[in-house]
């Protein structure tokens, strides 16, 4: 487990600490990339990563970022699902979930991917 703490939020990469529904809520309705997913579809994935990281709030324990990856476990690995919610944008949160998953954590010496219309900053 890797806890970092960033400012007024902490990352956390453990899977049973992911508010489900919160991440459900913006994949299904902010997301473009998530937006054609059905709920079954959603809930069918969430066995499957190799590793999420969460981003919450440190004073109220409430999730405003997500990251989750797909890997092979050796070499390389998907990064997925990357968000933080709007009021928390704009701090530099979204560069350290996404540093928290790559380089703080098993996959640090991966080969890692990311297809996305409009994160090329992270």
């Amino acid at each position: 487990m890797v806890i970092f703490n960033f400012g007024a939020y902490e990352l956390d990469d453990d899977a049973n600490r992911t508010d489900r529904d919160a991440v459900w809520e913006f994949l299904s309705t902010e997301a473009y990339w998530g937006r054609t997913r059905s709920g079954r579809t959603s809930t069918r994935s969430w066995p499957l990563p190799w590793r999420v990281v969460g981003a919450y709030e440190t004073a109220t324990g409430r999730q405003v970022g997500f990251a989750r990856a797909i890997s092979d476990g050796v070499a390389f690995a998907y990064l997925a699902d990357v968000f933080i919610l709007a009021g928390a944008r704009g701090g530099g949160l979204g560069r350290e979930l996404v540093a928290t998953m790559i380089d703080r954590g098993p996959g640090a010496g991966f080969r890692w991917s990311l297809h996305t219309s409009d994160a090329h900053d992270l």
